[in-house]
């Protein structure tokens, strides 16, 4: 495979020039890499699983740390001196926290989630994996429950696949449409027509 089935595709909330900047790296003979061959939709979730864990892990370990330094890393004078730093830290702890709880979720709603196959003649439904086109290039995505913007790695490790959820605009957007239809969407403020290319 050519260096190019290893371009990422546009992160969660990439401008337009962004992602202008990642599609023409992605021709439709990058798109169609995933054709013919089975999509192991479980090692996918298993990837996202992993990934989910891991931002769990992050999340507890910053928010110790900074409970710790809340409570230990200034002296009572200091603390005294400037409570806003105590403040910061309780802050960064909360917000780590907040971060853990909504990992926990997600790690909940994915042990329920276990994609079927699809027929290419389908609709697109939660667990499909779709290839969607636009003039200059395209992109692969699995369609979860959560886990956006996350990037799972295809089979055999050529290429990348990229989470969305039915509440992004390519989720709302590819929900319910078959192969073959078109549909307008808005990508970092441009709106761009993309054509389904395949469903599985």
């Amino acid at each position: 495979m050519g260096s190019r089935t290893s371009a990422p595709f546009p992160r969660a909330g990439a401008t337009a020039r962004e992602t202008d900047r990642t599609f023409p790296a992605l021709s439709t003979g990058v798109v169609s890499l995933y054709r013919g061959r089975d999509m192991d939709k479980h090692a996918l979730v298993a990837q996202l699983v992993e990934r989910l864990r891991e931002t769990l892990r992050v999340a507890e370990q910053a928010r110790d740390a900074a409970e710790e330094e809340a409570r230990e890393g200034a002296t009572p004078a200091e603390k005294r001196e400037d409570a806003r730093t105590a403040l910061e830290f309780q802050s960064l702890a909360k917000g780590q926290a907040q971060r853990a709880a909504r990992a926990r979720t997600e790690l909940a709603t994915l042990d329920g989630f276990h994609p079927r196959p699809l027929e290419r003649d389908e609709p697109v439904t939660l667990g499909a994996v779709v290839e969607v086109e636009h003039a200059s290039g395209g992109f692969t995505i699995l369609l979860a429950p959560v886990g956006a913007g996350e990037e799972l790695a295809g089979p055999g490790g050529d290429g990348f696949l990229s989470v969305v959820t039915p509440a992004s605009p390519i989720g709302r957007a590819v929900l319910g449409r078959r192969m073959g239809e078109s549909f307008e969407t808005r990508i970092g403020g441009e709106l761009r027509e993309w054509t389904i290319t395949h469903v599985e």
